[in-house]
C-alpha cells in the first residue's frame, strides 16, 4: 500500500468512528433507559400550578426519550421547595432517572445562601429548561370579595386594614414576593404563612381567613375561572414579573410602574428575574452522564414542539414558552452579578428566613 492510499484509509477510518460514535452514544441511552422508571420530583404539593405543569409534562415526556422509559411523579414539598433541590442536589441518584421541578426563585436564593457559605450552587446543576418564562403570564395579587382592602391606594394608606395574605411559607415564593412588595411599594401587608398548599390557601380565602394571596394568573385561569368574572367581587390589584401589563389584565399596574425610587426598581428587578427568565425550572442532578443530559434537554425541547402536549397545555390554561437550559445559565449569571443593594436586601431576608 502507498503512502497516500495509507493516509486515505486512515482518514476514512476516522470520519466512520466519528460518524459511529454518535449511533453508539444513541443506542447506550436507549439501552439505559428501556424499561426504567424516572422520577419527577415536585418541590410542591399535589394540585398546585409546579405540580400540574410537571404532571402534564410526565405524561408526555416518555415518548420522547430514547427507550421511552415510565416517568412517575413524586412530590416531595418543604420549605419552598428547597427540600426538593436540596434532594436534587445531594441525594438523588446521579444517573440520569432522576429530575425535578423547584420554585423559580431557588436558583437566586441559592446564590445568595452560596455567598454565606451554603453547599448549593444552582450553576451545578444540570439544567433541563423551563417550560415557561412567564412571557404569557403573570404573578397576581388577588383578593376576595369584602377584603377590607382593595386596592394598592388604600394598602398604601397609613393606618389602613393591612392586606391579609396567605403563603406556603418563609422562603416560598408567595412567602417573599408579598414582603419584597412591603418594603419597594410601601404596601400595608400582613401574612398568614405555613398552608400547605395552593388548595388549601384557595379554601382559606373562600372562607374569609384571608383576604388574599399571589397566585400565577395561568393558574387562577385554570382552576378558579369564577373568580375571574366581573360579577365575582375577586380583585386583582397588580401584577407582578411583568415588564409590561399582561393583556388580559390591561388596567392592572406592574409592580415596576408603582416604584417611587431607583432603588425600589432594581429591587424590584432582580427580584422578578427568575419568574422572567425560568417560571417552570426542571433540572437534574450535578454531574450525570452527559449523554443522558444531552438526551433529557433534547426530550424536553421536543416534547415542547408536540401538537399532543400543547393541546393538553392549552385545555389546562398553562403558559408554554420553553427556555433552553443554556438560557437559564445565562440568566442565573446575571442575577450573581445584580444590584449589590439589592443583593444585600434579598441576603438580609434570606438570613431572616435561617434567624440569622
Amino acid at each position: 500500500m502507498t503512502a497516500e492510499r495509507f493516509c486515505q484509509a486512515i482518514v476514512l477510518f476516522f470520519a466512520a468512528l466519528l460518524l459511529a460514535t454518535p449511533a453508539v452514544a444513541q443506542n447506550a441511552v436507549e439501552e439505559f433507559y428501556r424499561g426504567r422508571q424516572v422520577n419527577l420530583i415536585v418541590g410542591y404539593g399535589p394540585g398546585g400550578g409546579y405540580d400540574t405543569a410537571a404532571r402534564l409534562l410526565a405524561r408526555h415526556l416518555g415518548r420522547f426519550l430514547p427507550g421511552n422509559p415510565t416517568i412517575v411523579t413524586q412530590n416531595m414539598p418543604g420549605a419552598g421547595s428547597m427540600r426538593a433541590a436540596s434532594y436534587l442536589y445531594s441525594v438523588a441518584p446521579r444517573d440520569g432517572t432522576t429530575f425535578g421541578l423547584f420554585g423559580s426563585d431557588i436558583p437566586l436564593i441559592a446564590l445568595i445562601a452560596n455567598n454565606r457559605n451554603a453547599p448549593l450552587d444552582p450553576r451545578s446543576f444540570t439544567w433541563i429548561g423551563s417550560s415557561s418564562s412567564f412571557a404569557g403570564d403573570a404573578y397576581v395579587l388577588l383578593v376576595r370579595p369584602g377584603a377590607p382592602t382593595r386596592s394598592i391606594a388604600e394598602a398604601r394608606r397609613p393606618g389602613a386594614s393591612p392586606l391579609v395574605l396567605a403563603g406556603t411559607g418563609e422562603g416560598a415564593r408567595d412567602g417573599d414576593v408579598p414582603k419584597i412588595l412591603r418594603d419597594s411599594l410601601g404596601l400595608n401587608i400582613r401574612q398568614v404563612l405555613g398552608y400547605t398548599d395552593t388548595p388549601s390557601i384557595c379554601l382559606a380565602i373562600e372562607r374569609g381567613e384571608v383576604d388574599g394571596r399571589m397566585f400565577d394568573f395561568s393558574y387562577v385561569r385554570s382552576s378558579k375561572p369564577r373568580w375571574l368574572e366581573p360579577t365575582s367581587g375577586f380583585d386583582i390589584l397588580l401584577q407582578f414579573a411583568r415588564t409590561a401589563r399582561h393583556p388580559q389584565l390591561p388596567r392592572v399596574p406592574t409592580a415596576r410602574e408603582l416604584v417611587s425610587s431607583e432603588a425600589a426598581r432594581a429591587l424590584i428587578e432582580l427580584s422578578e428575574a427568575p419568574l422572567l427568565h425560568m417560571a417552570r425550572p426542571f433540572a437534574a442532578p450535578p454531574a450525570i452522564p452527559s449523554e443522558r443530559a444531552q438526551a433529557l434537554r433534547s426530550a424536553f425541547a421536543a416534547v415542547h414542539r408536540d401538537p399532543a402536549f400543547l393541546a393538553e397545555a392549552e385545555k389546562l390554561g398553562i403558559d408554554i414558552s420553553p427556555v433552553s437550559a443554556h438560557d437559564l445559565l445565562s440568566a442565573i449569571e446575571r442575577m450573581a452579578h445584580g444590584s449589590p443593594e439589592a443583593f444585600g436586601y434579598m441576603s438580609r431576608l434570606l438570613a431572616a428566613h435561617r434567624g440569622g
